[in-house]
């Protein structure tokens, strides 16, 4: 990551269920860890059980500490569990993008992990996708993928659309999303970082223990932090 200016990185998925939150929660943990005062921003959350509780977005919340209010950190949630676009849509309403980028203007001059819904082509309303908010925020990409067969498609097709729109990735995890270690691991971690020149971290265990789950997690990402918040 460029040593210039807060660490700011969004943080976007090959698919919905790939471990997005797990991911921010850890890097937001490390970054309060070295006393960088993070926030967590997550502008659009959907399938929220309580839209004054939702439940990714206080996730990130808790994990760089930050006493923000949820209103300020996830300005856009929906009740059903579908994008957030197709939400509103049922709704008969549009969310508002002026509302989005006043959101992004209180949190951008400090360190902010940003995340996405779902994969890069999930409408958050009737014009725009995730893969828009991320060129609209000009942030760099963590991509998070499954770290078994199926991924070298997924990702691939994610890494030519970020490029594409000329979209920086600082990295791409590999996270495992199953107990049993799939043999295509090794060999595509390998593809993707020779193909696509790009860092590959992980593949993360599967866990499920939570706490251990989120410290494979940390360590796994602890080499895209600045070098003061990769203290143990």
């Amino acid at each position: 990551m460029p040593s210039k200016g807060p660490f700011q990185i969004f943080v976007t998925g090959t698919d919905t269920g790939v471990g997005k939150t797990q991911a921010s929660c850890a890097l937001l943990s490390l970054l309060a860890d070295a006393g960088l005062s993070p926030q967590g921003f997550k502008p659009y959350e959907s399938g929220c059980a309580s839209l004054s509780a939702p439940s990714d977005t206080l996730a990130m919340r808790a994990a760089a500490r930050s006493t923000l209010p949820v209103e300020q950190l996830c300005p856009h949630r929906f009740r059903a569990p579908l994008a957030p676009g197709v939400a509103a849509r049922r709704l008969g309403r549009e969310p508002d993008w002026k509302t989005t980028l006043d959101a992004w203007e209180r949190l951008r001059h400090g360190p902010v992990v940003a995340e996405g819904a779902g994969g890069l082509l999930v409408p958050i309303d009737s014009q725009r996708d995730i893969i828009d908010l991320i060129a609209a925020l000009q942030l760099p990409v963590l991509l998070v993928a499954r770290a078994g067969l199926g991924t070298l498609n997924h990702t691939g097709l994610s890494l030519r659309a970020l490029a594409d729109r000329g979209l920086t990735v600082s990295a791409v995890l590999l996270s495992r999303s199953t107990p049993t270690r799939d043999p295509s691991e090794r060999d595509n971690a390998a593809l993707i970082a020779e193909r696509y020149r790009v860092p590959v971290l992980g593949p993360v265990t599967y866990l499920r223990d939570a706490r251990r789950r989120h410290a494979a997690f940390r360590e796994a990402l602890r080499p895209l932090l600045p070098h003061r918040a990769r203290g143990r």
